[in-house]
């Protein structure tokens, strides 16, 4: 029996992978003169920048201080060149140059003015079909062959094999595993010789084990704050803009909390207490101050009928019924020693933490391959000579807010120019 002869065929530089780092590898490869292939396992590249910014795409921060911009990342000196090869400003530049003009929310999140993150993965995808990139979609990698200068000598595919001067695995991490991201980058890194470390999900929701909060579900409450404690011990405090869900809690603050939380979860079996503060902007004094003035000035009308300038309908609704008081009590009969229950409580409203959500609902991978392996200068691997990682599959993450797509688009983009150097 006869098999069909497989094709064969020689690229310069193989990207492997089509997310935003893949894509912007090939993209910055194929611009320095190299003829460039781009593979995935998926009908179509992209599939995890769509669900960016809730569909919208926060493409990075306004931020071209490279250095306070690293700070900012776990391993975050590693991509100090990375930064400097393609900063946030010049990540506004390529897209407005290629029909996908940006503009600049809160906290210097930085979005298509069209909000629309088709758009973004539209303006990619034209520009690798204007460098002439071949697209090898829908394949699947059986496994890399190295040579003797432990060179990857080939990358054999079900139907095909790739002849490589120079690879770039940019395949991601483990989140949101319906998009692509399985791991398989960790494995084929992990037998060529990389040390792997333990990828954990990152940027989660966390689920507490009050039942109330199902009562808030929906409700955004902005510019709170945190404060974590394990074993009775404070460990750290964040704030932000926190968005109660049925489960717990999600929204910026949330997930990058969930950062920290999970390296406690994965040193101690201790318990974690959160300590959430609704006014962090006012002590005791100020908030008590607020309310005893609208009670004085609502005397007349019941506690359910005060407070409405102070607290989001469902949000006071919550409050009230929490603390306990009389709603029918008029508010000119509210004692000091009630008023200071509901301070109290908004000040200093306990919870506990019950667990972090996985690799499914996981918006980045902490863990990967080793930055020490990794010449930080080139993306190279220090390993294999002509091997080079970008994006997630590398152990770096940073916080939400564009920070993770500005780490991919840049260690892409260094990637792609560093292979394309490296053809002698």
């Amino acid at each position: 029996m006869s098999s069909k002869k497989l094709i064969e065929e020689q690229f310069d530089v193989v990207v492997v992978g089509a997310g935003p780092s893949g894509m912007m590898a090939a993209i910055r490869a194929a611009q320095k003169g190299a003829r460039v292939a781009l593979v995935d396992k998926k009908e179509e590249p992209g599939k995890k920048l769509l669900m960016a910014g809730n569909g919208r795409c926060n493409l990075t921060q306004d931020q071209d201080n490279v250095v306070e911009l690293s700070n900012l990342y776990k391993n975050g000196r590693f991509l100090l060149s990375a930064f400097n090869a393609f900063r946030p400003g010049s990540v506004q530049e390529f897209f407005a140059g290629n029909g996908v003009p940006t503009k600049v929310e809160k906290n210097g999140r930085v979005f298509p003015l069209s909000d629309r993150a088709e758009d973004v993965l539209g303006a990619l995808t034209n520009v690798l079909k204007e460098n002439n990139i071949t697209f090898l979609y829908k394949s699947h990698i059986v496994d890399f062959s190295l040579d003797g200068e432990n060179k990857i000598s080939k990358i054999k595919l079900k139907k095909r094999e790739l002849f490589p001067k120079n690879v770039i695995i940019a395949v991601g991490g483990k989140s949101y595993p319906a998009t692509g991201s399985m791991g398989d980058g960790y494995q084929w890194a992990a037998k060529m010789g990389h040390k792997i470390i333990e990828p954990m999900p990152v940027l989660v929701p966390i689920k507490i084990k009050e039942d109330w909060v199902g009562e808030l579900q929906g409700v955004s409450a902005g510019s709170v704050s945190i404060t974590v404690y394990q074993g009775g011990k404070k460990k750290f405090s964040n704030e932000g803009d926190l968005m109660f869900t049925h489960y717990g809690f999600s929204g910026p603050l949330a997930l990058n909390m969930s950062r920290n939380i999970a390296k406690l979860v994965s040193q101690s079996d201790d318990d974690i207490k959160f300590i959430l503060d609704l006014k962090p902007y006012l002590n005791f004094e100020q908030l008590d101050e607020i309310i005893l003035t609208d009670f004085e000035r609502n005397a007349d009308k019941k506690l359910s009928n005060c407070l409405h300038d102070v607290f989001s309908p469902k949000l006071l609704d919550f409050v009230l019924r929490y603390s306990g008081l009389d709603m029918e009590k008029h508010a000119a009969k509210i004692s000091r020693k009630e008023r200071h229950i509901l301070v109290n409580l908004v000040k200093n409203l306990s919870i506990t933490f019950d667990s972090l959500f996985g690799f499914e609902m996981a918006m980045v991978t902490s863990g990967g391959v080793s930055t020490r392996e990794i010449d930080s200068r080139t993306m190279g691997s220090k390993i294999v000579p002509n091997l080079y990682f970008a994006g997630e599959i590398i152990d770096v993450d940073g916080p939400t807010g564009g920070y993770n797509l500005q780490m991919c688009w840049s260690t892409g983009y260094l990637a792609g120019e560093s292979a394309a150097k490296n053809l002698k």
